[in-house]
C-alpha cells in the first residue's frame, strides 16, 4: 500500500473499479508481473471493499468522481487506462444510475484517451446480448440490433454503440482499444457483492449453513431444472486476457485493425447443476441440490443460455487455455472461500 504522492509527469497505469471484484484482481495481476506504478480509481468509502485493495502495491488512490480533475492537476503520463469500473447491479432498474456511471463516465474516459493518445481497455458485458436471439458473436455488425434485458445491459450496449461510432464512423479513437464483453465471471474478491456475487459464492455459503444448494427451476419446457446454461469464466482468466492485451498494446504488437469489441468467456456453456456439483467437490462433500421457483419478476428477463464465441480473441494471437469449470471452482473454493482469502 502507498500513500498518495505527486505523480506529476510520471508513467502510470490507471485501473478504474480497482476496489471492486475484477478491478482488484487486475491490480494483483499487475503486481504479480512486477508493476506497481498503478493509480487506483474507485469509491474508496465502501468499507466492505477495503480488503480487496489495501494490501496491493500502487502509488495513488483517486476517488472516482475526482478522476478528471486529478488528471488535470497531476498531468501524469498515462501509459494505459484499464476501465473496469461500472455499476453492475442487474436488479437496479433506474436507468439514470447506469447512464451516469456506465455511459457518460465511460465517454469521458474514452475522450481523455483520445486526447492524450492512451491505450484503453474497458469492460462491456455479455448482458448486451439479451436473450441471445442474435447469437453471442462479437461481431460489430450486430451491436445496433441487440436488445438487452435490463438497464445494466442497455447501458453497456449504448456505450459499445457509441464507441463503435466514434472509432469507425467519426475516426476519433484511442490509438489502441478493446471493449471486453465479460460473460459470467466468478472468483475471489467478490465478497462484498451481496446478492450480485456469483452462484459459486452463494452455493458455498448455502452448503455451510444448510447443507444443500438451491437452484432455480426451469420455466421453459426445453430446459430441465438446473440445466440453464452459462459461460462461466474464472476471474484469473479475465485478468490474464486484459494483461495480455495491455502488453500487446504497449509493445506495439496491437494493430489498428485489432481495435474493437471482444467476447471474454471460455467458449463452453455449462449448467448451474454442474457448477453446484463442482462447489460440493471443492468441499469434498456429496451434492445435495434443491430446486426452487424462479421469482416471477425476473422470469421474462432470464437468460437460459449464454456461450461466448471466442474465435476473435484467438485470431489476434491469445493462446492460453482457460480454466475448466471444475478446476476454476476448485481453486476458488479451496484456496479462497474456505480460508477466506483474497487474491
Amino acid at each position: 500500500m502507498a500513500t498518495n504522492i505527486s505523480v506529476y509527469n510520471q508513467d502510470v497505469i490507471i485501473v478504474t473499479g480497482a476496489a471492486g471484484f475484477i478491478g482488484s484482481c487486475l491490480v494483483q495481476q499487475l503486481n504479480d508481473a512486477g508493476i506497481e506504478n498503478i493509480v487506483l480509481v474507485d469509491d474508496f468509502g465502501v468499507e466492505s471493499k477495503r480488503q480487496n485493495w489495501e494490501q496491493k502495491k500502487f502509488i495513488a488512490t483517486v476517488e472516482r468522481l475526482s478522476l478528471f480533475e486529478w488528471l488535470g492537476t497531476q498531468q501524469p503520463n498515462v501509459t494505459a487506462l484499464l476501465h473496469v469500473g461500472a455499476r453492475t447491479d442487474t436488479t437496479e432498474f433506474d436507468y439514470a444510475v447506469h447512464e451516469k456511471l456506465n455511459v457518460q463516465y465511460s465517454k469521458d474516459v474514452w475522450e481523455y484517451c483520445v486526447i492524450h493518445q492512451v491505450p484503453l481497455i474497458y469492460a462491456s458485458s455479455a448482458a448486451t446480448y439479451g436473450d441471445g436471439s442474435f447469437g453471442y458473436n462479437d461481431d460489430h455488425s450486430i451491436v445496433h440490433q441487440l436488445l438487452p434485458l435490463n438497464p445494466y445491459g442497455i447501458s453497456k450496449n449504448e456505450f459499445d454503440k457509441w464507441a463503435l461510432q466514434q472509432a469507425f464512423t467519426l475516426h476519433t479513437q484511442p490509438p489502441f482499444w478493446a471493449g471486453l464483453k465479460f460473460f459470467n465471471v466468478y472468483g475471489p474478491n467478490e465478497y462484498h457483492k451481496g446478492r450480485m456475487a456469483s452462484v459459486i459464492f452463494h452455493s458455498f455459503h448455502q452448503i455451510a449453513q444448510q447443507g444443500f444448494v438451491k437452484l432455480f427451476k426451469s420455466h421453459r419446457p426445453d430446459f430441465e431444472d438446473g440445466q440453464q446454461l452459462r459461460d462461466f469464466i474464472y476471474v484469473k482468466d479475465v485478468v490474464a486476457v486484459i494483461f495480455w492485451m495491455m502488453e500487446q498494446m504497449l509493445q506495439n504488437k496491437w494493430l489498428p485493425a485489432d481495435n474493437g469489441l471482444y467476447n471474454l468467456g471460455t467458449g463452453k456453456a455449462r449448467s448451474f447443476y454442474d457448477l453446484a456439483v463442482a462447489t460440493f467437490a471443492g468441499l469434498d462433500k456429496t451434492p445435495a441440490i434443491h430446486f426452487i421457483d424462479m421469482p416471477e419478476e425476473i422470469r421474462d428477463k432470464y437468460q437460459y443460455f449464454t456461450e461466448a464465441n471466442m474465435q476473435k480473441l484467438r485470431n489476434i494471437g491469445y493462446q492460453q487455455t482457460f480454466y475448466t469449470l471444475e478446476k476454476g471452482v476448485d481453486d476458488y473454493v479451496r484456496n479462497y472461500l474456505k480460508p477466506n482469502q483474497y487474491f
